[in-house]
């Protein structure tokens, strides 16, 4: 069974809108090396669309683009490309394939299909994903800027905190971190259970 990998820009307020990072050949490297190093990417429907209505037009050459950038756009084309959406159910997309099944089972079948790994994409995404437990790491691109503004990473809410374990940071030269989470699945639901167990019969405050 392959990882799922939660990566994102993210500014130091948490501000995810991919307009407010820092976007030069660091950030592209860097997001480049995490494709080349999963299976299959993973997308909710609005990232996909977002990614639909730019990147193929730049693979096949019809929109001006430095040759590394088409490049990076080529190997998008290749790579498998899972969406998923409740409704949308067409995605003529170059290797793109619908999550038809309910979230859990879908994403669960796709992590034990893929030994390499499944880089997911998507904010919204990822917090019903997180909620499932399902997210296995986190490889978030921290930038040096405060957005002020939304959308934010998991505005939409967890049932609790997420424990996790470092990995590794590592400053980019444009003033972003790259930061490297593990998430201890068992920890975290040992820790829970614990602070559960910990409270049974005690009066209501």
């Amino acid at each position: 069974m392959g990882l799922l990998t939660f990566s994102m820009n993210a500014t130091l307020d948490g501000c995810v809108d991919h307009r407010e990072g820092i976007a030069d050949d660091e950030t592209h490297a860097y997001f480049t090396r995490l494709m080349d190093g999963c299976g299959a990417m993973l997308w909710g429907r609005i990232t996909y669309e977002m990614m639909e209505s730019h990147w193929p037009a730049v693979a096949r050459g019809d929109v001006e683009a430095p040759p590394t950038i088409r490049a990076w756009a080529v190997k998008l084309e290749d790579k498998p490309k899972y969406v998923v959406s409740s409704t949308r159910k067409d995605f003529p997309w170059t290797n793109s394939h619908h999550i038809r099944d309910d979230l859990r089972t879908g994403v669960q079948r796709l992590k034990d299909a893929t030994p390499a790994g499944v880089l997911l994409g998507s904010g919204q995404l990822a917090t019903e994903l997180d909620r499932l437990d399902l997210i296995d790491e986190y490889k978030l691109l921290i930038h040096p800027r405060i957005a002020g503004r939304g959308p934010t990473l998991y505005q939409g809410g967890l049932p609790r905190t997420r424990r996790l374990a470092l990995v590794s940071a590592t400053p980019l030269g444009n003033g972003a971190v790259s930061l490297h989470y593990r998430h201890e699945h068992g920890r975290n639901a040992a820790s829970h259970t614990a602070r559960g167990s910990a409270h049974r019969g005690r009066p209501a405050d």
